[in-house]
């Protein structure tokens, strides 16, 4: 989405390191996972030199400046509880959507809005980056029926 302008809406589901999780918040998945031998595939060679090595640390970017790319364009994120997928960061996500945000209002637009962490099943969704953690693990299907809404409220659909 960020490179590509014919997407006009992201849904990004938990996501996690290599997502829209700060690689730079040492919790949840790490980019060392990424670069295992089950997960190194997903990713550039280049990218991977980071897990060793380089560190974390020594990463140009990191998952903000990616969410900014899409800027003014809506952005939804979406996870699932830590208890039930332990490689999905939340908290991270939701940090880096707001650090995403300077660049929405830069483009005359709210990015996330709201700075306190929401309850489990609320939506925040009244900016142009959405964020909403649901109940459950890896799936993202708790978090289809607010994704609509969102998507409906800025393609200006009525969803029934």
């Amino acid at each position: 989405m960020a490179y590509d302008r014919r997407f006009s809406i992201g849904f990004i589901g938990s996501s996690g390191a290599g997502g829209a999780k700060l690689l730079r918040r040492n919790f949840g998945e790490r980019l060392e996972n990424l670069a295992s031998s089950g997960e190194y595939h997903w990713f550039a060679p280049n990218f991977l030199r980071y897990a060793g090595p380089r560190t974390v640390a020594d990463l140009p970017i990191d998952a903000h400046m990616l969410i900014a790319l899409a800027a003014p364009r809506p952005l939804f994120i979406g996870a699932g509880l830590l208890e039930h997928d332990g490689w999905v960061d939340p908290r991270g996500s939701f940090e880096a959507a707001k650090a995403a945000s300077p660049a929405y209002r830069l483009l005359g637009v709210p990015g996330l809005v709201g700075d306190t962490y929401p309850q489990i099943g609320e939506t925040r969704a009244a900016g142009r980056i959405a964020f909403c953690q649901h109940a459950g693990g890896h799936n993202n299907g708790p978090n289809w029926p607010a994704f609509l809404d969102f998507a409906a409220r800025h393609w200006g659909f009525q969803r029934r």
